[in-house]
């Protein structure tokens, strides 16, 4: 089947979605112009499958005082703790070696309604925010805004853009700060425990970090886990400056 009949993005669904992000060629269709690094929608085809994709090079990286180059990195790492935890919040995402612009992350892209933020997911009271809420704290998201949030078109709520997290040093800023103090909804408390388990030394979420993270940065992401499992409780801010900005 040609590429131009291929199905498409929407047809693609998460089973089949990891197999055309790890295997599919890659075509860049054009940049996202309000992305601070250079971020490119794709179009990625294998066999009879084809989708959409965002493709992050880490030649497109500006550098960061804070974090070092290959934030690409960090977006595979936060799937690999969603999907550990169960949650689902983050779309598929993998690592290619070899992209057209070079090593970067590729993530599949998720059809959203344009204009609903994480502002209106929150006064709808839509019940992933409590998730959402809950890893950010876990990933040490620095930057949480109100645009990194999406309502998927079939209800799902997708968390996206986390290139910024995992720092060994509490970064955590965000726009979701309505759940602080808190108690976390019941069931979370048992998805932290186990998420602890596979970030022992032999599990095998902390094998699959190994490769992305720093040691530190999963010492810190094991203690996070563990502190917010015991209290059970959404932290509040500390940091004079809890909010990202933009705040959209």
């Amino acid at each position: 089947m040609a590429a131009e009949d291929a199905p498409t993005h929407a047809e693609v669904d998460r089973e089949h979605a990891l197999r055309l992000l790890t295997e599919g060629d890659i075509e860049p269709l054009g940049r996202i112009p309000w992305a601070s690094n250079a971020t490119l929608l794709a179009r990625v085809c294998q066999d009879d499958l084809a989708g959409l994709a965002i493709y992050k090079p880490m030649r497109g990286e500006r550098p960061l005082w804070d974090f070092p180059p290959g934030l690409y990195r960090r977006e595979v790492a936060a799937y690999l703790v969603s999907e550990a935890l169960g949650w689902g919040l983050v779309p598929p995402t993998v690592t290619r070696d070899a992209g057209p612009f070079g090593r970067g992350s590729l993530q599949l892209f998720v059809d959203s309604h344009d204009g609903v933020t994480a502002f209106e997911l929150l006064e709808r009271q839509h019940p992933a925010m409590p998730l959402v809420a809950a890893f950010d704290v876990i990933v040490n998201n620095a930057d949480r805004k109100g645009g990194h949030t999406l309502a998927g078109t079939n209800g799902q709520v997708w968390a996206i853009d986390h290139g910024v997290c995992f720092n060994a040093e509490p970064k955590l800023r965000t726009v979701i700060w309505e759940f602080a103090g808190q108690r976390l909804p019941d069931g979370l408390g048992a998805d932290l425990v186990r998420l602890a388990g596979e970030l022992d030394g032999a599990g095998t979420l902390a094998t699959a970090l190994a490769g992305l993270l720093d040691a530190d940065e999963i010492a810190a992401l094991a203690g996070r886990v563990a502190i917010l499992a015991d209290d059970g409780v959404y932290p509040e801010p500390t940091s004079p400056h809890p909010y990202p900005w933009p705040l959209v």
